[in-house]
């Protein structure tokens, strides 16, 4: 908006503030709901959502009258300028947030409306998906009791009727897939920008499963209709194949008789007519090989599914007789041939034939051994299995050649002649036909007996093969078989895992949901590292001499590994991530506290957890919230309350209503600390813990007082106020007494309930407490006006005073109980005259009394109404009674009664009598008389400290522990400081003792004008006391010896200073002269790695050396601005002596000067306080009033008396003359 309208038009401003505020709170819940996603098909997140809309839906229509009230604000500014651009400006402001509003409205319906939707949808299919998974476990569970295909007729037909029952019930429940089905895409069809990977994931499981359940009906069916072919087919195949073989034995039969005919052999024409015949039957014989191979197969399958019935025994011999036929076949054919090739030369066939056999053999052995060595994974040893049947089978076939063989040579050996043998060697020869033979048997036999070894070997090595991969074969599946079922789990784990969000784009209150179903998730997977570790042992028992796994098995099995660690590694991640997460955004993280401070600020944490603040505009930070400062600094209006007591507890009113502290009663706090097991009152809370409590008690004030407590605001609020009264060094960390005196100070509940809970937290098990306990509830009680820089006029911060009080209250016995407390705390003690004062003032902020304040004219009066016991008819107001104003006629030393509720009649009879009772008194006798509203302690000078420095070490800091001594050492400043104040407050306390012997040290003036009073009638007298007798002397004394003890001190520092810096040079000289590089100044120094032990040592001294002076420098520092303090605070003091004395006569003797600085110590202010220290306390007793001095008459005795008879007494009153009444913040 333009500068030009904003000064012609300056309501503008608060317009724009508002209506920007408004803008951006709206385009912040825009973004919002369009961020929120939800899990498609969880009904639990999805009315989660729901509620939460639901939330923001009534938070919107809650601020529906700032709107308006923008609205309105809006038509009024435009009615009052005459501005047209102005009136523009506004009018279009108006119609954009109206429109965004609506916008955002629309937003929120529609939202709403599709989430219902979204859960109607989402439970129909959960149903759906129910139903379908359901028919899908029937399916499996048919599919496993399926039993193996039998080859039998009935069984057959069975399992198929069986399958085709089966097959109908699929097809009835492809309804139930398909509905599943059509829900699920209409769930990703209608809601894609949520999260539908959940309805993914489920859909593709029904799908695959049903796809599987599919292909084994298929594949079933197939089977068994292979297996009924079979069966059908068995039987004619079997009659077909004995009819050829009764053929091949008729063939065989006449074959054999023909080759046996006398002289046939020595007919070479007949031999090769013989041998075509033979070679036709053979090769009729390898052609039904196969065939026979496959019946015998099949006829054993058969056999296993008849077992135990007759047909299995006849089927037994058939085909025993089969085999039996075609071995006797075979054999025939074999003695036909070898009988045909029995001629002159069957020597040498049997040499080759055996020869042929051989090579035969050693072919076949390394091809045995080519096939070694074991696969390393499961379809190359299946591969291998296969091969190596093929192998046994081409054995089992050529076994009869070889015995056949063998047999034809030891036949040939047994019979042939010698003679027959010398027609191979035709020429002659020196060996005799004997040797011949002999040498021609021993060659065929040496060779038949290779051929029958080399058999025989064969034989073993493929047997021990065979079993070689049969354990193979075991152990591959046995592998296989975890590694699929360890993938399958992976997946499934995978899939959950994919399904997860990015933790950023989680809603802050699921945090700790998705934290469970995680830590669940990593219980349920648990069994996985099991099983991960049953493949690796598995994986592990292949070792390379006997089988050495496939790259591909190898791979896989490093594969499971690390998905198996990727998934660990993802889990712990993802626990990590919403563990931090949760700690930063969660309920007991500080990020919902980020709203408690608006911009240019920001609110940041300190490793400590100690939270600070920011200042974008200005780039500067602070330990205090920006409403904690606004509210110190209107805490200064405060200042002109002349009385310290009312001070003090109308500065902690105004805290205890910016806190909402005023809405908690004693219960609910106690509920709260119960809650989170608060009782070990010694033990430390850090910051999480006081935000943990602080949050559970504001979140119950927010049920009960929803539109006046904002949760974040006043935690942070809260936390800020109690780390400046009791963690002032930031260090983190309050103690749990000190955590509840705080919070229960301040709560709403009845002031003796109050004393009763702090005096319980600091007694013992049996209901005593001695006197270091109580000093700690009392140290932590004066911390509260201490941080309102209000402490010097409750006696200082040393509370032994106070304790030694009570226990003189208490006859000095070593414990004390409760009730004895409680009397004591009736007395009003001077260190806690603030909380009942505190109590007062709550009590009067709603008070109206019908009267007129008779200086302001205010009426009625409202808050505390203070009646004159001199004059008649005469009341002040609050605001006039605070800030010291008296009417013509009337001083102020004289009698006032308060009152904090509208009076009774009885109260107004009993004033009027008080009143005229004084009427008969003089000036001298109120001065002689006067009344504390509290119970005054002795100054801090006084006795020994009674806390030990153990027991002190949470009251003062490490480095200056209190001396047992009063006598305090000069060397800590804070402590000098203070015992210059507590002298002060030791002479303002006792100023009239050393005046006028016939005044008591606890008969202290209240007034500095009276001092000075005394003061000159003591120089008119010309008293010889050598002490200092007046205000003015005192302070001299003590300026003159603070002066010279400063000056001294700043003197050492200067000298120590110099010091240094001549040290420094010196070094800097030595440093020079060893021709090393000049060093630099000292504020440029930085670290470097010296060259020599002397320049290590020259370094380090330095840095020492820059370290003390940097000390010395910020205590001189502190010395100065302390010194400047007291130096005002002097200042004050002589410019309230320099009063000319006539104000001191007019002004009275019983009210203190008003003060202006906001650390001030008022300590005459707590004389006043029995004047206005109770709801109707006065300045005397009734037993001074029944007791009228000597100089009156006896007839005012006889009027007195008549009076008192007359009119009824106060009500409510106990024995002290207090209220028995306590009214409750």
């Amino acid at each position: 908006m333009p500068s030009s309208v904003l000064l012609e038009v300056p309501a503008l401003a608060d317009f724009n503030k508002a209506w920007a505020e408004l803008t951006d709170w709206l385009s912040r819940l825009d973004r919002d709901i369009k961020s929120q996603r939800v899990i498609v098909g969880d009904l639990d997140d999805i009315n989660d959502m729901i509620i939460k809309q639901k939330a923001i839906l009534q938070d919107l229509e809650q601020r529906r009258p700032q709107l308006d009230e923008l609205v309105t604000a809006a038509q009024n500014l435009k009615n009052k300028t005459s501005n047209q651009e102005a009136r523009t400006i506004i009018t279009d402001r108006i119609e954009k947030i109206q429109s965004q509003w609506d916008e955002v409205h629309g937003h929120l319906q529609s939202r709403r409306q599709q989430l219902h939707e979204m859960l109607k949808d989402s439970t129909q299919w959960l149903e759906a998906k129910q139903e379908a998974e359901q028919v899908l476990g029937q399916g499996k569970a048919k599919l496993e009791s399926w039993k193996e295909i039998s080859y039998t007729v009935e069984a057959l037909k069975k399992q198929n009727t069986d399958l085709k029952q089966f097959s109908k019930e699929i097809r009835q429940w492809q309804i139930n897939v398909d509905v599943a089905n059509d829900m699920a895409l209409k769930l990703l069809r209608d809601y894609s920008a949520d999260d539908t990977r959940k309805v993914e994931l489920m859909t593709d499981n029904i799908k695959a499963t049903w796809a599987a359940l599919n292909k084994r009906v298929c594949e079933r069916e197939a089977a068994l209709e292979s297996a009924l072919r079979m069966l059908q087919q068995f039987y004619l195949d079997l009659e077909k194949f004995l009819a050829w073989l009764t053929e091949a034995e008729t063939t065989a039969n006449v074959l054999q008789d023909a080759t046996h005919k006398e002289k046939v052999l020595e007919d070479a024409k007949t031999v090769r007519e013989l041998m075509k015949q033979w070679q036709e039957l053979q090769a009729e014989i390898d052609a039904h090989t196969d065939i026979f191979h496959n019946l015998d197969e099949n006829g054993q399958k058969i056999l296993r599914s008849l077992e135990g019935s007759e047909d299995a025994v006849l089927l037994q011999r058939r085909l025993d007789n089969m085999n039996l036929r075609w071995s006797e076949l075979r054999k025939k054919s074999l003695n036909i041939r070898s009988h045909l090739e029995a001629s002159t030369d069957q020597w040498k066939r049997l040499h080759l034939s055996l020869q042929e056999h051989l090579a035969w053999l050693q072919l076949k052995e390394d091809e045995l051994k080519q096939q070694a060595p074991i696969g390393g994974d499961l379809p190359t040893v299946q591969k291998q299995n296969d091969i190596h049947r093929a192998f046994k089978r081409e054995l089992k076939t050529k076994e009869p050649v070889i015995r056949s063989a063998l047999e034809t040579v030891r036949i040939f050996l047994v019979e042939q002649p010698a003679e027959g043998l010398e027609k191979i060697y035709p020429e002659p020869r020196e060996l005799s036909p004997e040797e011949r033979a002999h040498n021609v048997g021993k060659l065929l036999q040496r060779q038949a007996d290779e051929v029958r070894t080399e058999w025989d070997k064969l034989n073993l090595q493929s047997a021990d093969w065979q079993k070689k991969i049969d354990d193979a074969l075991e152990r591959l599946q046995g592998l296989q078989e975890a590694m699929d079922e360890l993938d399958l789990k992976l997946r499934q784990a995978e899939a959950f895992k994919g399904s997860w969000q990015p933790v950023g784009d989680l809603l802050i209150d699921s945090l700790q949901d998705h934290l469970e179903k995680v830590k669940v998730y990593r219980a349920e997977i648990v069994p996985l590292k099991e099983k991960v570790h049953h493949v690796n042992e598995l994986a592990h028992q292949f070792t390379p001499p006997d089988i050495q796994l496939s790259q591909y098995n190898l791979s896989c099995v490093e594969d499971l590994n690390t998905r198996w660690k990727v998934l660990q590694v993802a889990i712990d991640e993802r626990l990590r991530q919403l563990h931090e997460a949760h700690r930063d955004f969660g309920p007991t993280s500080q990020h919902f506290l980020t709203t408690s401070v608006q911009g240019p600020w920001e609110r940041a944490i300190s490793p400590n957890k100690v939270p600070y603040y920011i200042n974008h505009e200005t780039q500067t930070t602070c330990w205090d919230h920006p409403k904690m400062t606004e509210l110190y600094q209107s805490l200064a209006d405060l200042n002109n309350v002349r009385f310290s007591a009312y001070r003090t507890a109308m500065k902690l009113r105004r805290l205890q209503k910016a806190l909402c502290l005023d809405l908690l009663s004693l219960s609910a706090a106690c509920d709260a600390l119960d809650q989170h097991n608060l009782k070990q009152n010694d033990q430390p809370m850090d910051i999480l813990q006081i935000i943990n409590c602080l949050t559970t008690i504001y979140d119950r004030l927010e049920q009960e007082h929803n539109n006046l407590v904002n949760v974040p605001l006043c935690v942070d609020m809260c936390l800020n106020w109690l780390l400046n009264v009791y963690d002032t060094g930031r260090t983190g960390r309050i103690r749990v007494l000190s955590f509840k005196t705080g919070v229960v100070s301040l709560c709403k509940a009845h002031l003796e309930d109050k004393y009763r809970y702090l005096f319980k937290q600091v007694a013992s098990t049996t209901g005593f407490c001695d006197q270091r306990r109580l000093g700690l509830l009392l140290h932590d009680s004066i911390q509260i006006p201490r941080q309102l820089g209000e402490v010097a006029s409750f006696g200082g911060s040393n509370i032994e005073p106070s304790v030694r009080s009570c226990f003189q209250f208490a006859n000095n016995k070593p414990e004390i109980e409760a009730a004895l407390f409680l009397d004591w705390m009736r007395l009003e003690p001077q260190s806690m005259v603030w909380l009942p004062v505190l109590h007062r003032v709550a009590a009067a902020e709603t008070a109206k009394h019908q009267a007129k304040c008779n200086i302001c004219k205010e009426c009625p009066i409202i808050g505390f109404r203070y009646r004159s016991l001199k004059h008649f008819n005469y009341d002040i107001c609050q605001s006039c009674f605070f800030s010291g104003r008296v009417a013509k006629g009337h001083k102020m030393h004289y009698p006032m009664v308060e009152y904090c509720t509208p009076t009774t009649s009885g109260e107004d009879v009993r004033d009027f009598a008080k009143v005229l009772k004084n009427k008969f008194r003089t000036k001298r006798y109120f001065a002689k008389h006067p009344r504390m509203g509290y119970l005054p302690v002795q100054t801090v000078l006084e006795g020994d400290n009674m806390e030990t420095p153990v027991t002190l070490i949470n009251f003062w800091p490490v480095d200056s522990a209190p001396a047992s001594s009063p006598q305090l050492s000069h060397d800590d400043t804070h402590s000098r400081i203070e015992h210059y104040a507590s002298r002060l407050a030791e002479m303002e306390n006792t100023n009239g003792s050393y005046l006028n012997d016939s005044i008591s040290p606890n008969e202290s003036i209240d007034d500095e004008h009276l001092l000075i009073q005394h003061y000159c009638q003591s120089l008119n007298q010309e008293s010889p006391l050598s002490q200092p007798r007046s205000p003015a002397q005192i302070l001299i004394s003590l300026e003159s010896e603070e002066r010279g003890e400063l000056e001294r001190i700043l003197a050492d520092l200067e000298e120590e200073n110099r010091n240094l810096q001549a040290e420094y040079d010196r070094l800097k000289q030595q440093h020079d002269h060893k021709g090393l590089s000049p060093l630099p100044s000292p504020p440029e120094m930085m670290p470097v790695s010296p060259q020599s032990p002397r320049d290590a040592e020259l370094i380090a001294e330095a840095k020492l050396l820059r370290q003390h002076k940097g000390r010395l420098e910020a205590r001189m520092q502190i010395l100065e601005d302390h010194n400047k303090q007291l130096e005002s605070q002097l200042h004050r003091l002589r410019q309230l002596l320099e009063q000319p004395q006539a104000d001191a006569k007019v002004n009275g003797t019983t009210l203190s000067s008003p003060s202006t600085s906001l650390q001030r110590s008022d300590s005459s202010q707590p004389m006043l306080l029995r004047v206005v220290g109770s709801q109707t306390s006065e300045t005397m007793g009734e037993d001074e009033l029944l007791s009228p001095p000597q100089d009156t008459s006896t007839g005012l005795e006889e009027v007195m008396e008549q009076l008192n008879n007359s009119f009824p007494s106060s009500r409510g009153r106990n024995a002290s003359g207090k209220p028995v009444k306590e009214a409750t913040m």
